[in-house]
């Protein structure tokens, strides 16, 4: 029996449904598609909504099947299958908690017994709760944190690296807070520093085998994860705002980051972090 701490969904309605906000993150590919990712297979964790489905559109276009892990939402799931499905490609929905080693166990295999490979290991789900006070973290809330965040990240790697080989690539989500912090977001800004240190050691530790290993770092980008329960409500409205481009992001502008590293474009790259943020880290 597994001793992996329940998804904290009831506290603050995580991890949201796309299909209920508004207005409607742009996930759609901006431009035509060139083979850059032909014949192969990702999978990719929080691929229903938010910036996992910009990725998966965009793997989907470029040649890739994919593989799309969620928590529960069934419905955000399905539309992200049929538009993998719309580019021509083969699309699984898997459906479980990354915070559970045995469930990443059986995705990857899943993802090899029906897809028939894995080449690109894509880890961009996450979580995170607002809190003003360092005192109002409870202990149930830091440990799910990190169990979805990074331990999820080790899970899933140590399930998919026996099927990775040469010229396979992991990309991990981190964000702009590992860098220029979070007074409200203490536990979350803390497990994305764990993830930009873990895809450093982890490029050192797969280079021999020809794996990359690379990072992104979003700032604010417009997804289901800050107005369902990860951001303070009366802060929404001014949701990026602050940055230098003065708006947040939008998923399928964040997308082609991950595309990039996934790809041959980036082969003299690993251990390395893009910086889709709209310059907010630069000018923290």
């Amino acid at each position: 029996m597994s001793d992996v701490m329940e998804p904290m969904i009831h506290e603050d309605r995580l991890p949201g449904h796309e299909s209920k906000l508004e207005p409607k993150p742009d996930w759609e590919p901006r431009f035509a598609g060139s083979d850059r990712l032909k014949g192969k297979v990702a999978l990719i964790t929080g691929a229903d909504s938010g910036i996992g489905r910009a990725v998966a559109a965009l793997f989907a276009r470029e040649g890739a099947d994919v593989a799309i892990l969620y928590l529960c939402e069934h419905d955000d799931a399905a539309k992200t299958k049929q538009i993998v499905e719309q580019e021509g490609r083969k699309a699984i929905t898997i459906a479980g908690d990354i915070g559970d080693k045995q469930f990443c166990e059986r995705a990857v295999e899943q993802t090899v017994r029906e897809l028939g490979r894995l080449d690109i290991l894509v880890n961009n789900a996450g979580e995170q709760h607002s809190d003003k006070d360092i005192g109002d973290i409870t202990e149930d809330q830091l440990k799910r944190t990190f169990q979805t965040n990074i331990f999820g990240m080790f899970f899933l790697t140590q399930a998919a690296a026996p099927h990775l080989r040469e010229g396979s690539a992991i990309i991990n989500c981190t964000s702009e807070t590992m860098y220029s912090g979070s007074k409200h977001l203490l536990d979350y800004s803390a497990t994305k520093g764990a993830i930009t240190a873990f895809t450093r050691s982890l490029a050192l530790n797969l280079v021999d085998k020809g794996i990359r290993v690379n990072a992104v770092a979003p700032g604010p980008i417009w997804t289901p994860l800050n107005p369902f329960g990860g951001q303070e409500p009366e802060k929404i409205p001014e949701f990026g705002k602050k940055t230098p481009m003065k708006r947040p992001g939008q998923p399928n502008e964040v997308a082609p980051s991950f595309l990039f590293l996934a790809c041959e474009d980036s082969s003299y790259m690993t251990a390395q972090v893009l910086h889709p943020d709209g310059g907010d880290t630069t000018s923290s």
